[in-house]
């Protein structure tokens, strides 16, 4: 089979897809400090660039979709937003950051260089339609409920207001009960869109609400699921890092560990020199 080459989508100096290699989005789930967060996005900007590999800073400011309502969800639109823009503008690199309200966009959209639609909202026709005039690069993560085929919807709406800067980003479909399989044929089908097409490495390993008030996951699956993705031909890999991951406020068991970063890397770039072995 031919994988289908993908549109070049600019984001800030960064080049996703066509013939790039891979770009990285990683970063903590939730902005938990505004010091702690600057000091992750310090060490991966470190990290990527020894590797030679692209990288866009991801944390989300508000975690609005947590199992309990007790959560820990973030700082907030304002502090989360000046913590994203204090790190774009100190470390110079591109920021991410998904938005669940409508209210959230135009400021969003006046510090993000990405704006992110989760999961669950991949449908939500007015939503789409409201952060695609935004002009911004949108990165679609692809419902749990969802088949890749029908992310053609979802393209069509956002691409209707003429933005046409879209990554697609597989994140694992529902398996059972608080259990999420990866299809990775999910990847080369949406591919043939033409757009980016991103793996969520650790949110595909997420058990959603297995803990009762929160999610699990097994984050042993990460390395070796990215490995896969990056083999079968993606552009991007989406990764959830903390430096403690069991101390993290969100999504913890199946953040990946910071140290082993470079080892991925190291194991990504082999791939991308060696396609197809």
């Amino acid at each position: 089979m031919t994988i289908t080459k993908t549109r070049e989508i600019g984001i800030d100096t960064i080049a996703v897809g066509g013939d790039n290699r891979p770009v990285i989005i990683a970063g903590p789930c939730v902005i938990e400090g505004r010091q702690e967060t600057f000091s992750l996005a310090k060490k991966l900007k470190e990290i990527t660039s020894s590797a030679g590999v692209p990288f866009i800073f991801k944390a989300s400011y508000d975690k609005a979709n947590r199992t309990s309502k007790d959560s820990y969800r973030g700082p907030g639109l304002h502090e989360g937003l000046s913590v994203l823009a204090w790190i774009k503008e100190s470390l110079g690199v591109p920021v991410l950051s998904d938005v669940h309200r409508f209210e959230e966009i135009g400021p969003a959209a006046d510090v993000l260089d990405v704006l992110q639609v989760p999961a669950f909202l991949c449908r939500q026709t007015d939503f789409l339609i409201e952060v695609g005039r935004t002009g911004k690069p949108v990165n679609i993560k692809k419902g749990q409920f969802l088949s890749p085929h029908e992310m053609r919807f979802v393209v069509e709406k956002v691409g209707s207001t003429g933005n046409g800067s879209m990554l697609l980003t597989e994140r694992g479909t529902v398996f059972g009960y608080n259990n999420l399989v990866v299809d990775m044929r999910s990847l080369v089908m949406m591919r043939e869109f033409g757009f980016p097409v991103v793996f969520d490495a650790t949110h595909s390993v997420q058990l959603p609400g297995a803990q009762g008030t929160a999610s699990g996951g097994n984050r042993n699956f990460v390395a070796p699921l990215a490995r896969a993705a990056v083999a079968a031909g993606v552009d991007g890999l989406f990764l959830e890092v903390h430096q403690c991951p069991d101390e993290a406020l969100c999504d913890g068991p199946n953040s990946f560990v910071l140290a082993d970063m470079p080892q991925l890397l190291e194991q990504i770039l082999y791939l991308c020199r060696n396609p197809y072995l």
